[in-house]
């Protein structure tokens, strides 16, 4: 019953799209953008939901640019739509020889799957469809394909890729299935009348936009600015333990939303 309280919106029960980007600092936000890919692929795999990594955007160095993972499972988007938003990382750099303490920012945008009964129309003559060799610097995350796919929806200006699949028809389709996510999103927040903060991508990764914050120096403290919500384990969070950050957004959540109903 708790459950179906805070899982009430229309797609939380919908599998999802988790996005990561790394903010600017070069391989300080690349290595962070990996470290949070982990945990996500940790706490997914803790909590029964399949994965798949359908684009990445490697590093030759270290770290990631940027990841689509899908997130399949019932009420994948539902736990998971609170960690959209700005991940900040304080701690010593393994890249900095003279070890001083970095500030490094991530960006995290989660979107549900749209269910195939629900028509999405998309106009091919909108559609710019450009293939390409996957690169990056191999390992799990990454296969060797000359058939990566990028489609860009002219109208929005939205960019969905696949490299994940090894045949170029195989990887347009989950393109336009992620396409049909993101186009669904869009409608939605148009009818939340937040279209604006879509366009923006997410607020801007940098300083004093950060949802939570991951200290590993001098302290040891991982902390949510929503919920308040602390933690010091940061070990175990970073190695998938974010139960009890979902949950206490879900309940701020279904509080919001009790006073709005009662204003209302």
């Amino acid at each position: 019953m708790e459950k179906a309280h805070v899982l009430s919106g229309r797609d939380d029960s919908k599998s999802a799209f988790l996005e990561i980007h790394a903010g600017a600092g070069g391989l300080e936000a690349q290595d962070w953008a990996e470290m949070l890919l982990r945990m996500y692929l940790r706490w997914a795999e803790k909590e029964g939901f399949k994965t798949q990594i359908i684009e990445i955007s490697s590093d030759e160095e270290a770290g990631i640019k940027g990841v689509t993972v899908e997130v399949e499972g019932e009420w994948a988007f539902g736990y998971l739509k609170g960690e959209t938003g700005v991940h900040r990382l304080v701690r010593i750099s393994p890249y900095d020889s003279n070890a001083r303490r970095h500030t490094s920012f991530a960006s995290v945008m989660v979107t549900p799957e749209v269910d195939q009964t629900i028509d999405v129309k998309i106009d091919e003559k909108d559609l710019r469809i450009d293939t390409y060799r996957a690169s990056g610097h191999g390992g799990q995350h990454i296969n060797k394909t000359d058939s990566a796919v990028r489609i860009t929806h002219i109208p929005t200006g939205i960019v969905v890729q696949c490299q994940n699949e090894r045949s170029q028809h195989k990887n347009k389709a989950v393109a336009m299935k992620l396409l049909a996510s993101k186009l669904y999103e869009l409608e939605e927040l148009k009818n939340k009348e937040r279209i604006n903060e879509f366009h923006k991508g997410k607020k801007e990764i940098a300083w004093g936009s950060q949802i939570r914050s991951y200290v590993l120096q001098p302290y040891q403290l991982v902390k949510d600015h929503r919920t308040n919500l602390e933690v010091g384990n940061v070990d175990a969070v970073l190695d998938g333990d974010i139960t009890g950050f979902v949950d206490a957004y879900l309940s701020l959540s279904a509080v919001e939303a009790k006073d709005s109903e009662r204003r209302d």
